[in-house]
């Protein structure tokens, strides 16, 4: 890479929004942890110190040594980083006599300062700290402040070193984009050249020079980051890679033929495998999710591995890998807890011997669909939503059966070809359908049944981290629960989830 902005996270839950909104001007960048740093050297244009969920104040506070690159490259402290900066440089930082956090005014804007550029007066920004910078060192000058916050924002006189103590990264700092863009394009001197046209040109040629003759092996789940990873890998060897589609049983309605048959038109070497029977005795009596999950893992890398046996002197394994996958969770107190094992980067066995390849793995979400409307995929595509690794198996909440994944098929067949036909699919982030292991009273006809609940789920989200229920319209909806009750047997109530995420997640399991 050319050039790129360093970007230390102190366990932000913003840290990934600062490297999108980096990646939206054409920059690249990355996030390593605080303690652990990678090499500095020319290519690295400037550091971003990021927030923390800690205080500077606790005696085991997170910290860098930033002092080290002062002077000699662009800083840019945000709140936690910039409360760091300051306190270190003889500062002081003590606690807010109120949290503040949520919109606040900058009633003081100093545009002639490079970082503050084209800000307008009474700019809304975006605050969360409980913390505050009470007084600065006499080389430090104010550049921006809030009718609460003295320092808003400081500069470190003579040098590119800056700190504010509102979220840029956030869409309520609206003017948080001009901001980032003054210090990576005007005062670090970024080229802005990070494009997906530039992306495919550099990762073909690498994938070329890294693996030659060499056979390739990858397994196709249907989405967008495994499909792009193809289509790259393929452009670059072509026959050479050869892609594994598994049917686990727990695809969508229809989906294993359909997806088999787009794949082939795309000119991809693919074998399709039915493995729906190993999968169901695999899940067999599984209730709880994370056992679910490693049951299914388990028995695709064995059902993946006896095809990929039957290829001659294969020599890798290509996964589509995104940035957010392996981004190393940061904990600021300790060992990370497990939220959910991830279905790509749970490792593989030893006896696999195999090299991994990961041509997406620098790129978040957004950026491949751009990527792969750049090599020309088709959009239907492109634009599907996200779907989980373990398929249904964590929409069916509960053992799973094959009569349970046919209703659920059934049930997620109305609700998304309904978005679609109503023009709401691409109005929302992620769709589907939950099929609760409580059973409910209804009335059809002259009889009482007692039959399975459906919740239907949609979210509005960029980017997954966090999410808000989509406001989908009541007649919609009305329609929709209708047709699933009349139509799919054995459900007799559908309720619409309206939690947000946090402090819920997107999936229910």
């Amino acid at each position: 890479m050319s050039e790129k902005i360093l970007i230390l996270d102190f366990g932000s839950q913003y840290t990934q929004l600062i490297a999108r909104r980096v990646r939206e001007l054409n920059v690249y960048c990355e996030i390593h942890p605080y303690n652990k740093l990678p090499k500095i050297d020319e290519s690295i244009k400037g550091i971003i110190l990021s927030g923390s969920p800690c205080s500077v104040r606790e005696i085991d506070a997170p910290e860098v040594n930033y002092q080290q690159w002062m002077g000699k490259l662009p800083i840019l402290g945000v709140c936690y980083g910039a409360q760091l900066m300051a306190q270190k440089s003889g500062g002081l930082v003590s606690p807010s006599n109120v949290r503040e956090y949520g919109r606040a005014k900058l009633t003081h804007v100093n545009t002639d300062n490079k970082l503050m550029k084209e800000l307008t007066a009474n700019s809304q920004v975006w605050m969360s700290h409980g913390d505050t910078i009470t007084s600065i060192p006499a080389n430090f000058e104010i550049i921006a402040s809030t009718d609460t916050v003295q320092v808003a924002a400081f500069k470190v006189t003579g040098q590119d070193t800056y700190g504010i103590q509102f979220h840029p990264e956030v869409t309520h700092s609206l003017e948080g984009k001009i901001l980032l863009r003054n210090f990576v394009v005007h005062i670090c001197n970024c080229s802005q050249d990070w494009t997906p046209d530039a992306f495919v040109d550099s990762t073909i040629a690498a994938l070329k020079a890294t693996l030659q003759n060499d056979k390739v092996v990858l397994g196709l789940s249907g989405g967008v980051d495994s499909s792009v990873a193809a289509i790259l890998i393929s452009k670059a060897i072509g026959n050479n890679l050869t892609c594994i589609f598994v049917d686990n049983g727990l695809l969508r309605k229809n989906e294993f033929e359909e997806v088999l048959s787009s794949y082939k038109h795309m000119g991809l070497n693919v074998i399709g495998v039915n493995a729906k029977e190993q999968f169901y005795a695999s899940l067999a009596g599984l209730s709880e999710p994370e056992a679910k999950r490693k049951a299914i893992g388990k028995t695709f890398i064995e059902v993946f591995d006896q095809e990929a046996h039957k290829i001659q002197d294969v020599k890798w394994l290509a996964q589509g890998t995104i940035y957010p996958d392996i981004i190393e969770s940061v904990s600021v107190k300790g060992p990370s807890a497990t939220i959910k094992s991830h279905h790509n980067v749970g490792g593989l066995p030893d006896y696999m011997k195999l090299k991994i390849v990961e041509p997406l793995k620098t790129l978040f979400k957004d950026e491949v669909r751009l990527v792969g409307t750049t090599l020309g995929i088709d959009p239907h595509l492109i634009g599907r939503h996200p779907f989980p690794g373990p398929g249904l198996a964590i929409r069916i909440l509960g053992d799973i059966t094959p009569e349970k994944v046919e209703i659920l098929q059934n049930v997620d067949s109305i609700f998304i070809g309904g978005l679609r036909k109503a023009g709401l699919y691409d109005k929302v982030w992620q769709a589907g359908s939950m099929l609760l292991p409580i059973q409910s009273v209804g009335v059809m006809g002259d009889e009482r049944t007692y039959e399975r609940v459906i919740a239907l789920r949609a979210v509005t989200s960029t980017d997954g981290m966090t999410a808000d229920w989509a406001h989908l319209p009541y007649d919609f909806l009305a329609d929709i629960s209708n047709e699933i009750i009349n139509k799919v047997k054995g459900v007799n109530r559908v309720v619409y989830d309206i939690s947000s995420k946090p402090p819920a997640t997107i999936e229910w399991e």
